[in-house]
């Protein structure tokens, strides 16, 4: 499957390579990034472009900052099950909050039958959704967690000791304030990695001015 990430401003742009990459004969996904920034009429047209004009198989809702909450989350896929009539509707989610996992379920209640998850939670920043949660939630007996936790331990236990990802408190804070991780990505490669209130006290301030 392909996938075309796109801000909501960009969707004209996602519509276009994902019908290009369609008439290829690709499955094909189009990735609303940032979606806890887009205002309610933006991302209202951008579903109704996707839902007419896009040849998307489905079309996700992303938790880029690791922002959502439940209530959020619920609110989104509903309204994206309600506009993409012809398309199925997934959940992406980041874990700045420690949320991703919830807000995965949260989606699979109100039907998005479709869910991102990476081993031991690996991804940018804060990481995803951990890959081995959701299989023990779904709790179907032709998915296998055994392998899974073997590659953890095998694998990513000794990764985590080369590079970092997952939940820690700057990513937490951007989460908090619904902003890109740029900034504590930055902080945990300075001097100050673990200085945490002057690092707030400073998006704070950034915000206000």
């Amino acid at each position: 499957m392909i996938r075309v990430a796109s801000y909501v401003k960009d969707i004209d742009k996602a519509i276009y390579l994902v019908n290009h990459f369609a008439d290829k004969g690709y499955e094909t996904t189009v990735n609303i990034m940032a979606i806890s920034c887009a205002l309610d009429n933006e991302l209202n047209e951008a579903l109704g472009q996707l839902e007419k004009g896009s040849q998307a198989k489905v079309v996700y809702t992303v938790d880029s900052f690791g922002a959502l909450y439940q209530e959020t989350t619920e609110f989104l896929i509903k309204k994206a099950k309600d506009i993409l009539k012809s398309k199925e509707v997934g959940f992406h989610g980041h874990n700045n909050q420690q949320l991703a996992f919830s807000n995965t379920i949260e989606s699979v209640i109100h039907d998005a039958n479709f869910i991102d998850g990476t081993v031991y939670g690996i991804g940018r920043a804060a990481g995803n959704c951990p890959l081995e949660l959701i299989l023990g939630f779904l709790k179907n007996p032709k998915f296998d967690i055994r392998p899974v936790l073997g590659l953890v331990s095998r694998e990513f236990i000794p990764l985590r000791e080369q590079i970092e990802w997952g939940y820690i408190i700057p990513y937490a804070i951007t989460g908090i304030l619904d902003e890109y991780p740029r900034a504590a990505m930055a902080l945990r490669k300075s001097e100050k990695k673990e200085n945490y209130r002057e690092f707030y006290e400073n998006l704070v301030d950034q915000a206000v001015e």
